[in-house]
């Protein structure tokens, strides 16, 4: 069995672990014009605030900003343009089962090229986080910082 590959990251959104607890994830192709894709080989866009949806048996993805390109003239596009996400139509019955449950949302986490040169998504199935769910993570990763300085200086000397 082949083990995945990391590849780069566009961009990410770091909002989404901070607010969801992600359940599932999905690898979503982009519907992208020409302009978009070299605005993204530039690393301009952003993923802050932007959210997927269902309508019939179409995914779309919304807010979510790429810069115009620089060169790009008449032929740049929206920048907060609705984006069309492609699946298997197998992945879009099962994000509409899972999506339906209360309090869950499918929200992107990052864009990047895979190994082909071809701009994906990879969308997560998010519930809500609570304010004491938040509070929690942030004692958590404060206690393990804390404790890494203490193994980091120990082993100085």
């Amino acid at each position: 069995m082949k083990k995945k590959k990391e590849f780069d990251p566009i961009v990410t959104n770091k909002d989404a672990g901070r607010d969801y607890f992600i359940l599932d994830r999905f690898e979503a192709g982009i519907v992208l014009s020409g302009c978009e894709v070299k605005s993204l080989r530039e690393h301009k866009a952003s993923l802050a605030g932007s959210f997927a949806y269902l309508i019939k048996d179409e995914l779309y993805l919304r807010n979510c900003y790429i810069a115009p390109y620089l060169q790009g003239g008449r032929e740049n596009v929206e920048p907060l343009r609705e984006r069309k996400l492609l699946l298997h139509r197998s992945q879009i019955h099962k994000l509409k089962i899972q999506s339906v449950e209360r309090g869950s949302s499918l929200v992107p986490l990052r864009m990047y090229f895979n190994e082909r040169g071809i701009a994906k998504v990879e969308l997560g199935i998010g519930k809500g986080k609570k304010s004491y769910d938040k509070r929690a993570d942030i004692k958590k990763r404060a206690a393990q910082r804390d404790i890494d300085r203490q193994v980091k200086a120990k082993n100085r000397g």
